[in-house]
């Protein structure tokens, strides 16, 4: 068996965020298993200034990285010491976050095999109150000479690494942590562990295909590695599924999470993967649509969802059974204090039910005005919504540092996505229509991008009114 071979990492840094703070310093200790077979330390000019209170803690000033190599200067050391290593650090998300995304910064995708030692520690030396790098120092009085300096956090987390390694017991569940809990024993015939390390830790959709090429699955997941991993990770009906059927995985990256959801629905829909059962229904059957009765009350009713009934109603929303939007207008109905009566769920007489149980404010007899009653219906029907009023498009994070992702809603519907360089960037409606591929719009794509718009407040929304408008950003 090759025997592994480990990195041990620690970085310093501006900040907290990979995404917008920069690397400082790192150091690098290759460790056989059983002994320091390499080093490598440098500081680094992050490009940007350093705070004063990363300064105060770790003693690095912007003085001393002034004249030290950017990351880009170092990229490629980096790379040529870790190849084929595994990369430890203590709280592991943290160290190779960073490095990750300096990485992609320069246009390269950095994977790597990854072992936490703040993981590793909790299974080897259970019962401490604390699990932090400095608790594990003074637990074990290690010596530190220089703490929050990356060289001397790195060589405390190699002695606390060789600890672990030193337990025979340890070894399974470093092999457990490497490998995401997959047992090779237990892959298909044509799937390594090599071959599911070497996929992308990136956001995309996936594909499983059996012995004909055929796809018999697709998910999605902003970090297909990790999650193809947990499919055969997992002891589950699905899982004998995969692991009988699956012969070979490919992938497209998307960068953008939104996209991932969208292609996966639309490929769900396309392919009819035998093992997917989510996401098939193309056409939803039924509809909740709106209007004002004749003393100006907002109702809301459910009808079938048909071509003429589209045309002749106000409809907010789609659903694949009479269930689901009964569901759906009581939750409302709840959430907002709407009178049933208005709501069209029951028969009901006037007063309604919920009047004698002092849950209605008696606009179903007109002891409530309709101006006040439609205060917290017309925000019911927002809340109901999924057909949209405007015509947009989404700017979402790309396959790379140097372009985005676009996604078209036109005519209350999505219409399809693409990609453009930000340097090219020129505010017209007609560059961003020409970067898109256009694909078929389903009910559940809108609910797709409802989701997402209400989960990621600070969306990027270009709003526009006709093909012949421009706008600015």
């Amino acid at each position: 068996m090759k025997k592994k071979i480990y990195t041990i990492i620690d970085i310093e840094t501006t900040g907290g965020r990979a995404n917008q703070n920069k690397i400082t310093e790192i150091a690098i200790v290759k460790h056989d298993g059983e002994k320091i077979i390499d080093t490598f330390e440098s500081l680094i000019n992050p490009e940007v200034s350093i705070p004063f209170y990363i300064t105060r803690l770790t003693g690095i000033t912007n003085e001393m990285v002034k004249d030290a190599p950017k990351f880009y200067e170092i990229a490629k050391k980096i790379v040529e010491i870790t190849e084929g290593c595994i990369f430890v650090a203590h709280n592991v998300r943290f160290d190779y976050g960073f490095i990750k995304a300096e990485f992609a910064r320069l246009g390269y995708a950095f994977t790597r095999k990854q072992l936490c030692t703040v993981r590793l520690s909790r299974s080897a030396f259970p019962g401490l109150k604390s699990y932090a790098l400095g608790k594990l120092i003074k637990h074990f009085k290690i010596k530190v000479k220089d703490r929050h300096r990356a060289m001397a956090d790195t060589m405390a987390t190699v002695e606390i690494f060789e600890k672990i390694l030193a337990q025979e017991s340890n070894k399974e569940t470093l092999n457990d942590m490497v490998n995401l809990g997959v047992k090779e024993s237990l892959l298909p015939k044509n799937i390594t562990l090599d071959k599911l390390h070497a996929l992308p830790e990136s956001c995309g959709v996936y594909f499983f295909h059996d012995t004909e090429s055929k796809v018999v699955y697709v998910g999605k997941s902003i970090n297909i590695k990790k999650r193809v991993m947990e499919h055969f990770a997992k002891v589950t009906p699905k899982a004998e599924k995969l692991q009988k059927y699956v012969d070979d995985i490919s992938y497209e990256i998307t960068g953008s999470e939104l996209i991932a959801l969208l292609y996966e629905s639309q490929l769900i829909k396309d392919l009819h993967p035998p093992i997917n059962r989510a996401q098939r229904q193309m056409h939803f059957p039924y509809m909740v649509h709106t209007f004002l009765d004749n003393n100006g009350y907002r109702c809301f009713d459910i009808c079938k969802n048909t071509a003429p009934k589209r045309k002749k109603f106000d409809m907010i929303s789609q659903y694949p059974s009479i269930n689901k939007a009964k569901s759906a207008i009581k939750r409302v109905m709840a959430n907002h204090e709407l009178c049933p009566y208005y709501c069209n769920i029951e028969n009901q007489s006037k007063p309604c039910f919920n009047y004698h149980l002092k849950q209605c404010a008696g606009a179903c007899i007109e002891k409530e005005s309709s101006e006040a009653y439609n205060l917290r219906a017309n925000l019911a029907m927002e809340d109901l919504k999924t057909v949209f009023d405007t015509n947009f498009f989404i700017l979402d994070e790309g396959r790379n540092q140097e372009e985005y992702a676009v996604i078209m809603v036109e005519n209350g519907a999505y219409r399809g996505f693409g990609y453009v360089d930000k340097a090219d960037l020129n505010g017209n409606v007609e560059f961003l229509r020409d970067a898109i591929k256009h694909y078929p719009s389903y009910p559940e794509s809108s609910r797709i991008i409802q989701r997402f718009l209400h989960e990621k407040s600070g969306t990027k929304i270009i709003p526009f009114a006709s093909v012949d408008s421009d706008m600015n950003f």
